[in-house]
């Protein structure tokens, strides 16, 4: 029997190991995970050293020789950073530029003027939806909670009838919709096409983000009635600037990159001809190295330009948009480093003769790995790595859509339930001035529905297409 595996290294990179081993492996899969989740919650350790730990342990237990164990992981975060890494700091440095222009708050008050009364949530799940692209999910609520806090007090309105639905849009935007670090990493492990794996995402994003945004933030308002906290409504970025960039430049600058992306794949499914002079302009304007380029480049004109930003200013916005991203760089890199040893340890091909004789779907195992990850770790951009490593094998034999709504249906499973384990639950309780109670009561019962329902929209796609 051949051993399957993903972006091996070498041939000998770590000693294959055969089904006969099949039972020590899975020890060491457990092992290795055991260790992440306990030095991540009980030591308090940073994911990143968790990581690096976790994969000597799964490599040692394995029986794996531990220098190539070394070599796997390495290499593995390597190649991880090499094909996520530039993409994380564009988004970084176009998320900053959107923040400090004044280009979020322009799209949240334009908005806000065209809705009031029971179009407010939805409007907010819109606002938190558009915000959301371009920004990782801490950044999106720093950015929003003033703006929720600010609508329902200025309102009357309950607080969880505005703020669900804008945690939901954040939420959903940050599980499934690359250019977010944890599908983009998916994407690559399991080699989907970006812009078939977006179009999807949205298709499965629109309702996921419906139901648990407005329609489960009237249950929500029912069972937690809190008024918004003072004390945690700090000011905006544009409250100190004398201009901001208009609606319909920051609107176009934010979906240029998501544009550009789409019509590659649109292009690929019309043409379908990789020689054909159109097909290959779109294979490079429709890469998100050189779409998430373009919205920077253009960003710097129609936000930062707008808003009266010299040339000092923009450089100094850049830079400071690049320092915050050095742990999450770290955290995906050596989720790579990790995934990578369950591969060349075997994990894959293990998992995907274990799946041979269950009557269980491809979709719902990746759902499954992923959500028992997330609810260990806390972490979805862990859970996303290492769901995508173990199920890796079994996009082999998919078709491109189906491969992309693999990449869907570990995203959706990476968002169950966050619990105390979790630092967006700690994020929002704060911030909505909540008790941990109330807090699962809402948020996580919210991260649970987003999870479900994209998760079975993942499930009925994939019986059709």
């Amino acid at each position: 029997m051949t051993r399957l595996s993903v972006e091996m290294l070498a041939a000998d990179a770590v000693e294959p190991i055969t089904s006969a081993g099949h039972a020590q492996l899975g020890v060491a899969v457990l092992a290795g995970i055991a260790v992440i989740v306990l030095l991540i919650t009980q030591f308090k350790l940073h994911a990143f050293l968790a990581l690096t730990i976790g994969s000597l342990a799964l490599g040692a237990v394995a029986g794996a020789p531990l220098d190539k164990v070394i070599v796997s992981f390495t290499t593995g975060l390597g190649s991880t950073v090499a094909g996520v890494g530039v993409l994380i700091a564009l988004g970084a440095i176009l998320g900053k530029l959107l923040a400090d222009s004044g280009g979020a708050d322009q799209i949240v008050d334009t908005i806000l003027a065209k809705a009031g009364g029971r179009a407010l949530p939805w409007a907010m799940v819109l606002i938190a939806s558009v915000i959301g692209l371009p920004l990782f999910f801490e950044v999106g609520i720093v950015l929003l909670i003033p703006v929720v806090l600010m609508v329902a007090k200025r309102g009357n309105y309950s607080l969880m009838r505005i703020g669900i639905p804008a945690l939901a849009g954040l939420s959903v935007m940050h599980g499934l919709i690359p250019p977010h670090p944890g599908p983009l990493v998916a994407i690559d492990a399991v080699k989907a096409n970006l812009g078939v794996t977006l179009a999807l995402g949205v298709l499965v994003a629109i309702p996921t983000v419906i139901i648990a945004g407005p329609v489960f933030s009237r249950y929500a308002a029912r069972w937690v009635d809190v008024p918004a906290p003072d004390r945690m409504i700090p000011a905006r970025a544009s409250e100190e600037l004398e201009k901001r960039p208009g609606f319909g430049a920051t609107l176009a600058t934010m979906l240029l990159p998501v544009v550009l992306m789409l019509s590659k794949a649109l292009v690929d499914i019309v043409v379908d001809d990789p020689a054909h002079k159109v097909q290959r302009v779109f294979d490079v304007i429709g890469s998100p190295l050189v779409a998430l380029l373009a919205a920077v480049l253009v960003g710097m004109f129609t936000l930062g330009r707008a808003a009266g930003f010299t040339k000092d200013r923009l450089s100094t916005t850049v830079e400071k948009s690049l320092a915050p991203i050095a742990g999450i760089l770290l955290i995906v890199g050596a989720g790579g480093g990790f995934k990578q040893t369950l591969i060349d340890c075997g994990v894959g091909q293990m998992i995907l003769d274990i799946s041979k004789d269950w009557s269980i779907p491809a979709l719902l195992l990746a759902w499954l790995i992923a959500v028992a990850i997330r609810l260990a770790t806390g972490s979805a951009t862990v859970a996303t790595i290492s769901a995508a490593g173990l199920v890796a094998p079994l996009a082999a034999d998919m078709s491109t859509a189906h491969t992309s709504l693999l990449v869907l249906a570990i995203g959706a499973g990476s968002l169950f339930f966050s619990h105390v384990n979790d630092a967006g639950f700690w994020l929002v309780k704060e911030y909505f001035g909540l008790s941990v109670g109330q807090t699962v009561k809402t948020w996580s019962v919210m991260e649970t529905i987003i999870s479900v329902v994209a998760g079975g929209l993942v499930l009925l796609l994939s019986l059709v297409i």
